[in-house]
């Protein structure tokens, strides 16, 4: 049922959230160049949700999963994905060779995401939810795929000098297609939850009844 942004409290908190966290992060970042580059993903999607709010309404659980992946945006925005302090740490603990923080958003990406894609199908496109599964993992494979191309092409058109920064390729030539990949295995893995929820509670319900 739509439910006017006014009288929507846990949406108004996240949205509180997300503009102190942007402001907080748009403080002193590190490249303020690529800062402004990182940043141009967050407006679009803040700005495409508030146009067609009216029109389409997620759920709150949606919504909250687009603000952590949002806000782990905005952190690798202020330092950089090769630069994030909590990549260094995870680098420590694990003895990895590089700062993994990139991989980790784009594993988020399609981890958290997965599942709005799947409720804007079910709501919007009639299919079958024996389809929804496949087709949510093919659509954030594409988005993934897409967005790596796009950061290619802005990066060489808009900022050059910055490339290796707002890329964080950090040396690997097969980095846009392990980002892509790891966005399809997280939203794999949402998937198969999803299913194994949405199994479960029909179990109960038949083993209740």
């Amino acid at each position: 049922m739509s439910r006017p942004f006014r009288s929507n409290r846990p949406l108004q908190l996240l949205s509180a959230w997300l503009l102190v966290l942007w402001v907080v992060t748009a403080i002193g970042p590190l490249y303020p160049r690529d800062w402004f580059l990182e940043n141009i993903l967050v407006i679009v999607w803040v700005v495409l949700l508030a146009a067609t709010y009216r029109r389409f309404q997620f759920s709150n659980f949606s919504y909250a999963l687009f603000v952590i992946f949002l806000s782990m945006h905005l952190v690798g925005a202020h330092y950089t994905y090769t630069e994030t302090p909590f990549g260094f740490w995870m680098q420590d603990w694990f003895g990895f060779e590089r700062n993994h923080y990139d991989r980790l958003v784009h594993f988020a990406f399609g981890l958290l995401i997965a599942c709005p894609f799947r409720e804007l199908l079910m709501r919007r496109s009639g299919i079958k939810a024996t389809w929804s599964y496949s087709l949510t993992v093919a659509i954030v494979l594409s988005f993934s795929s897409l967005y790596e191309v796009i950061e290619g092409m802005v990066a060489m058109i808009v900022s050059p000098d910055l490339g290796s920064a707002y890329l964080g390729t950090q040396g690997d030539e097969w980095d846009a297609q392990k980002d892509a990949f790891l966005a399809f295995a997280g939203s794999v893995i949402a998937m198969a939850l999803v299913w194994l929820r949405i199994n479960a509670v029909k179990l109960l319900d038949l083993l209740g009844g």
